[in-house]
Parts: structure tokens; sequence; C-alpha cells
């Protein structure tokens, strides 16, 4: 009788495995940095909004404090049916249209010439850049005392010299002097737009064309402007936001006077002068509210725009 034994079997070792963080706390991890700024950016932009929001529901005139009340949407409907009110949204439609469409005829023009090589480029692509760079107000005060003053200004100055007329032009034509300001400013903006679309285009196309007998207008109008259509529309939708918010102009020039006041100039009158708080924040949501919308359509054309560039590399 022969004793088998068996050897004893080892216990297979238990080895603690980590598992792998799951997909949202690795998300949480990502954004955690960001989380100071997103704070910050709520504590200084939305919190105020929401205050402004809810003023524009009262009746409340800070000079009485005390016989404040709430009156719902009363506060819209006098700023949609009072008559200055009325004439404050339809002169900043008016103002915002008139400025974006000549900025853009302005902005083309000067970005089809720079796009072509000439001695010199560099410093005139500077010297056009500039007025964009000066400060808003500043840039007002420039025109309505270097250029508009009826008495020393350069425009006066130069009707003077060759013996024509001396107008008032603040006074005879205030809408046209706050235009041309905003005009001036912000036609390097929308130069620098289409500048970065002309320099996009498909230079070979271009050189296909104008084998095949194309004229400079038929290559500006079969395949240059079609290619800048997106860039059109981005220009005049960042433009606008900018100019229906715009209040710099209006009140350094013309104080809001002679039928130039607009809502953001309306809103600053409300409350700064009638002291009428909840009238001056129901007129100040409208305005964020119809930016927002602008705001929206402007970014979707950029994302369109990245999407054309990712397609096309």
């Amino acid at each position: 009788m022969t004793a088998t034994t068996t050897a004893p079997v080892a216990a297979p070792s238990v080895r603690a495995e980590r598992k792998p963080p799951s997909g949202r706390l690795r998300a949480w991890a990502t954004r955690a940095p960001l989380l100071p700024a997103l704070i910050f950016m709520i504590a200084v932009t939305q919190l105020p909004f929401v205050a402004t929001l809810v003023i524009s529901f009262f009746d409340w005139n800070s000079l009485y404090p005390d016989a404040r009340s709430f009156t719902g949407f009363a506060n819209y409907s006098e700023v949609l049916t009072d008559a200055d009110l009325r004439q404050s949204v339809w002169t900043t439609i008016l103002l915002t249209v008139a400025v974006v469409l000549a900025s853009l005829v302005l902005g083309l023009g000067l970005a089809l010439l720079l796009d072509r090589k000439f001695r010199g480029r560099g410093l005139v692509r500077t010297l056009l850049i500039a007025p964009f760079l000066v400060v808003p107000v500043a840039a007002a005060l420039l025109w309505k005392h270097v250029l508009y003053n009826p008495e020393y200004g350069l425009l006066n100055g130069l009707l003077h010299y060759v013996g024509g007329p001396q107008p008032d032009w603040v006074s005879n034509t205030p809408l046209l002097a706050v235009e041309a300001s905003l005009v001036w400013q912000w036609t390097p903006f929308m130069m620098l737009i289409l500048l970065a679309g002309l320099q996009s285009r498909d230079h070979q196309q271009i050189e296909a064309a104008r084998v095949d007998g194309a004229s400079d207008w038929q290559v500006f109008r079969y395949l240059t402007l079609p290619h800048l259509r997106r860039y059109l529309e981005l220009g005049a939708l960042l433009g606008s936001i900018y100019i229906v918010q715009n209040f710099d102009a209006v009140f350094t020039i013309t104080s809001g006077g002679l039928g130039t006041a607009n809502l953001p100039y309306t809103v600053y009158q409300s409350f700064y002068q009638a002291h009428e708080n909840g009238l001056a924040s129901a007129a100040g949501v409208l305005v964020v509210i119809g930016s927002i919308i602008i705001a929206t359509f402007a970014l979707r054309v950029v994302s369109s725009l990245f999407r054309e560039e990712v397609g096309r590399a």
C-alpha cells in the first residue's frame, strides 16, 4: 500500500486592482480649473441681469423708494407703446442699419485694395486699422470738436478754403454726424474680417477663371462675392451687436438731442434723469434680448465658417 501525498495548492494571490475613474469623475476633474472663472462670470454678469429683470416688474422711482409696487409687464408695455420710446427704438434700428451697411461697403473696398500687393501695404494697413483702436469716447470727441465744430473744425476750414458754406454739422444733420463717426470707427473692423475672407480664397480657381477669359468684375461677382457671403454676414452681425448698444457717440456728439436718442441713451435718461428704475430696467432688458438674438445668429455664422474650414482641410 503506497501512500500518495498531494502537494498543497497555493491560494491565488489577490491583487488589489484600482478601478479606473468613471467618465463623470474625469469630466469634473477636467472642468474643475474653470469653475472659479465660471463663478466669477456668473457673479459679474448674470446676477446683475437677474436683478435688472426683477426690478423691471416694479414701478420703482428712486426718489420715492417706499412707494414701489409690483406692476407685472406694465413697464414693458410702456416701453413698447410710449411715443418717445418707440422713436428711440426706430432711431436705434436706423442708426444700426446705416452704420453697418456703410461700414461693410467701405470695408469691402479697402479689403480689396489691401488684398493686392503694392509697396507700403503694411504701413497702409496699420494706418487703416488705427481708427478701430481709438477709445469710443475719444473718437466721438475727435469728430465733435476737430471735424464738426463750426468755428475751428476741419470740415468748415476746408469749405472756407474753397469758398463754400459754413454749416453747423451737428445741428443741421445730427443723426448723420453720429453715423459718420461710427462708420469711421467700424470700417477697419469690417475690413479685417473681409480681408481674412479674401485671403482664404482658392487662388487656383481664380487663376483658372482668368485663363478662361473672365474679367475682374466677373471674378468678383461669381467667385469672390459668393465666397465672402459668410464673412459679410459675420461682420454685419458683430457690428450690429455693438451699434445696437452704442451710447458713447450719441451722448458725446448730440447728448441725445435733435432726434438722435437711441434706446441705450433712453435707458440712461430714464435711470439717471427721471430716476425711473423700473422703466429703465425694462428698456435695458429689451436691449439685452435684442443683442442675444443677434449674437445667436452671429455664433451660427461663426460655427458654419469653422465647419467649412475643417471640411476644406
